[in-house]
């Protein structure tokens, strides 16, 4: 699993701010994947520019007002895609574990049995 499959599985959980995930991070998402607050926001950036995300509109947008992300189904199903993959092209970190964890928010019918 790459941080963005771990930010988009956080993001489908619930819809969160770049402080809320990096809070997540630090506690049980940091079992899966560690990530800076720093990391978190490029790759948030990175998404939302992909297609994969999008800021939820704000009531009062205000300079400085946290924004909160949610996934939009380019997002869903590149998680999917990812999770029913037999082979990720490197090792990764406990990828067993991080792609059952995403299987349980986009489903586990394309769960590799690896």
């Amino acid at each position: 699993m790459s941080l963005p499959h771990a930010i988009l599985t956080a993001l489908l959980e619930k819809p969160s701010s770049g402080l809320e995930l990096t809070r997540r991070f630090d506690k049980s998402i940091g079992y899966f994947w560690s990530a800076t607050h720093q990391q978190i926001y490029r790759e948030l950036g990175r998404l939302e520019s992909e297609g994969y995300i999008r800021a939820l509109p704000s009531e009062q947008p205000a300079r400085g007002q946290k924004k909160s992300y949610e996934v939009l189904p380019a997002g869903r199903d590149e998680l999917a895609r990812w999770t029913s993959a037999s082979q990720d092209p490197r090792p990764m970190r406990d990828t067993r574990l991080r792609r059952l964890r995403a299987s349980a928010v986009v489903g586990t019918a394309g769960l590799a049995t690896d």
